[in-house]
């Protein structure tokens, strides 16, 4: 198996399982969010939004850390999940003492307090599953993630179909979470003993030093991108209350689906680019410009067709109650464009060992979003917040472009690939604008099967693209 059919073989593996995942996800979300109400889904989305906070606290970069060590090593597996099983219980602990002293001191009544302090166990629990996975990952055995993924999702949508039908209250759907991820421990912890190694706790305190101080810079990226990505939904909760919060998480939970698609995509990556660093800088730069090329391929019409789209897709989901979500949606949606067109960067310094790089940019746009979060939202609520996400996210965007302008990883061939999707994008959008009245779905095929006509007829296809194409149908390209 090539490097291509190799790549092709986990993606279709993470895209099955994304898809299946996505189905059970969108109608757990659905459910959970019509039966709950704005208000009551404002506190689990708070705890959620905490909890994305100070988890990062629990796994301190730990998990791009083992994947690249593993991926480059496979013997140290065994070292990196026996000692990270013990690093990640020590900061769980910690990072459950520090949300029980924030959610006190902030005076959120008892049934919030309540909610948080479930989620918080349930991140902590989620923390060593994603050491199983990062293992998985760096073995490229992309099967045993997925599998775990589906059956975590599913696992959601049957208790919160049961919870809906006792008529149970934000508690207890709170402790859908945790079941949930106490289940995927005890499956992991078998797939690992089965196909990989034993698990088992140690404690090397000189492994752990090494440890830390390469994981740190990860650490600290990891704590300024959950602060731009939650922090808002947290000074939502404290400054306009819950149903405000329920609108915006609404329209935010769909802009997190959209970003499974570069999840995808770069998970799959991850362990191959961290290798050509090491090996073939010819093929890391070509895997970063097909990668780039491929993210704006798709960044733009997402973009476009949900901002068009938006109030009908929130009443479709969600119904009347959320259909404030849709002005979040039509300005969350451009933050993801700036994602898709960022992510092949960030892949890239933490393949190429400049996690630095990344923890600067990251760090300031930390900090803006903070800033811009505590300006806004007291006069335009969650309208701001989501222009805050956004001017956040292409502030990244832009640094990124301008620390890599004058290497080989930026240059006409970048500005060429945005250029043909965002005409592209036009035309289809165009087509939107003139036939608002069809049918939400078909509109929606329609304008996918225009924009990637039209995307061919821009010479967006190129000779690589086919011969990937036929290398991933196991024909050897001439």
């Amino acid at each position: 198996m090539n490097t291509v059919q190799r790549i092709a073989k986990n993606m279709m593996v993470l895209i099955t399982a994304r898809i299946l995942s996505m189905l059970f996800g969108f109608f757990y979300v659905m459910y959970t969010a019509r039966y709950l109400g704005p208000a009551n889904y404002g506190i689990l989305a708070f705890a959620l939004a905490l909890n994305g906070i100070f988890g990062v606290i629990t796994n301190f970069g730990l998990d791009p850390l083992t994947v690249r060590e593993v991926a480059r090593d496979k013997s140290l597996a065994k070292k990196y999940l026996a000692n990270g099983i013990v690093l990640k219980l020590t900061f769980g602990v910690l990072t459950f003492l520090l949300v029980f002293g924030v959610v006190y001191l902030l005076g959120y009544p008892d049934i919030t307090r309540k909610v948080v302090y479930i989620i918080t166990l349930s991140t902590v629990v989620n923390g060593i599953n994603n050491l199983f996975n990062d293992v998985y990952q760096a073995f490229e055995r992309m099967e045993f993630m997925s599998i775990g993924q589906i059956l975590g999702s599913a696992l959601s949508l049957v208790f919160a179909v049961i919870a809906i039908k006792l008529g149970l209250n934000v508690v207890h759907f709170a402790m859908i979470p945790l079941a949930v991820s106490l289940i995927l421990l005890v499956y992991h912890a078998i797939i690992t003993t089965w196909k990989f190694l034993k698990p088992k706790v140690e404690v090397d305190v000189g492994f752990w030093r090494s440890t830390l101080r390469e994981a740190w810079p990860f650490a600290l990226t990891a704590v300024f991108v959950s602060i731009y990505y939650w922090i808002d939904s947290v000074m939502l909760s404290y400054m306009k209350g819950d149903e405000v919060v329920g609108w915006y998480n609404a329209a935010y939970r769909l802009v997190l689906i959209l970003l499974v698609i570069p999840g995808i995509y770069f998970t799959s990556l991850y362990p191959l680019m961290s290798r050509f660093f090491k090996d073939s800088k010819d093929s890391l730069r070509f895997t970063f410009e097909r990668s780039f090329k491929y993210m704006s391929m798709l960044a733009f019409p997402i973009g476009v067709g949900t901002t068009l789209l938006a109030d009908r897709i929130i009443l479709f989901i969600f119904g009347p109650a959320y259909l404030p979500s849709a002005k979040a949606l039509q300005i969350l949606v451009w933050s993801v464009v700036c994602i898709y067109l960022s992510s092949p960067y960030g892949q890239l310094v933490r393949s190429a060992n400049r996690q630095g790089v990344e923890t600067k940019i990251t760090a300031m746009g930390a900090v803006l979003n903070t800033v811009l979060n505590a300006i806004i939202i007291p006069k335009w609520s969650y309208v701001g917040a989501s222009s805050t996400t956004l001017a956040t996210e292409l502030f990244v965007t832009l640094f990124y472009f301008y620390t890599f302008r004058k290497t080989e990883f930026f240059g006409p061939l970048i500005l060429i690939h945005m250029g043909r999707a965002m005409v592209a994008s036009i035309i289809m959008g165009a087509f939107i604008w003139f036939f608002p009245r069809l049918n939400l779905l078909l509109i929606i095929g329609s304008s996918i099967t225009i924009y990637f006509i039209t995307y061919y007829a821009l010479n967006g296809v190129d000779v690589t693209d086919k011969k990937i194409i036929k290398e991933l149908k196991g024909v050897k390209a001439r």
